[in-house]
């Protein structure tokens, strides 16, 4: 297979397909969430019958407002799909729960902005140097003839806003700002957008964010941020898994911290980690150690081992990286 299809071929076996099925990675964000759908959405209004298909259903709470009715978690919503569409992920491993439903589509098909390897595909566009996957499914929507609505706009808003960190991270292109230049023509509310995923937060993600943060360990003179969050904590909190998000942005966002991870601890008893660098570190490589994937300044993976022995691990792995 060549290296990437045009979005001119993608576009046509989408319109051909009756049956589309949607897969994203697993710990949603909100690209993954809103560009899959604002994909959705649009095939719907053309007459597919499509769903997005959840690996579980822990939607982080400022996220919700976008899922309205395409998502779920039932593998049986739908037979045999035409096509099997992945957003924000290049390979079905970052979705291992649903793999199986993924291998049951007659085309499999990737679109992503991650530069990780992306096997087992009969068609993919993989774009490293676009900012959010938002961005390519606004162009692959736009091929498809497709003109942007309010509640595509909001959910392709949500998908790039996350990714560039309030468009303040060095992947915000103008591209990035040309997409938002013309989704505001379609006069959704890109403020009360911006509410619901920064002003929307329940008091025990609040809470268990102080927790996690004043557990932190600061190393290698300030470069490295390392911080963990443990299902005992969660409960004692009252939040959820789900709401973690932000935890690692936060760590980051100190002065002097070149890498930062965050760990947290799954109800089956593996861990996840999340990895965000400033500078020059390239993030993508260490989780790839893992099993995992992203890209430079941004990475995550699961490691099949407990939150203490997880943690060790990061904390070796990363120093090691800073000091490099």
């Amino acid at each position: 297979m060549k290296d990437n299809n045009t979005f001119a071929e993608i576009a046509k076996a989408l319109s051909e397909a009756e049956k589309i099925l949607i897969f994203t990675h697993q710990n949603m964000d909100g690209d993954a969430l809103g560009s899959s759908c604002a994909m959705a959405h649009n095939l719907r209004l053309l007459g597919k019958e499509c769903w997005v298909m959840l690996n579980d259903d822990d939607i982080m709470s400022n996220l919700r407002f976008l899922a309205k009715d395409y998502c779920t978690t039932d593998e049986n919503v739908m037979g045999v799909p035409d096509v099997s569409l992945i957003l924000d992920a290049s390979s079905p491993s970052r979705f291992p729960a649903k793999r199986e439903k993924f291998e049951q589509g007659k085309l499999k098909i990737a679109v992503d902005h991650h530069l990780v390897d992306a096997a087992d595909l009969d068609m993919k566009y993989i774009d490293a140097g676009s900012a959010s996957t938002g961005e390519l499914v606004f162009e692959l929507l736009k091929e498809m003839g497709v003109a942007p609505d309010r509640e595509t706009a909001e959910a392709l808003f949500a998908a790039a806003i996350t990714d560039t960190g309030r468009f303040t991270y060095s992947n915000t292109t103008a591209g990035t700002h040309e997409m938002i230049a013309e989704l505001y023509s379609t006069g959704f509310d890109a403020a009360g957008v911006s509410v619901e995923l920064y002003e929307s937060e329940n008091p025990s993600k609040v809470l268990m964010h102080a927790r996690v943060l004043s557990g932190m360990e600061m190393l290698e003179d300030g470069k490295v941020a390392i911080a963990r969050l443990s299902q005992q904590l969660l409960k004692e909190t009252g939040a959820a898994l789900s709401d973690t998000d932000g935890i690692v942005a936060t760590l980051r966002a100190m002065k002097g911290v070149e890498i930062a991870a965050f760990l947290k601890e799954g109800e089956d008893g593996k861990s996840f980690v999340s990895l965000r660098s400033k500078n020059d570190a390239d993030v993508a490589v260490i989780a790839k150690s893992f099993g995992g994937g992203g890209h430079k300044k941004a990475a995550g993976a699961t490691l099949d081992m407990s939150l203490d022995e997880a943690y060790e691990l990061v904390k070796k792995v990363v120093t090691e990286a800073v000091r490099k």
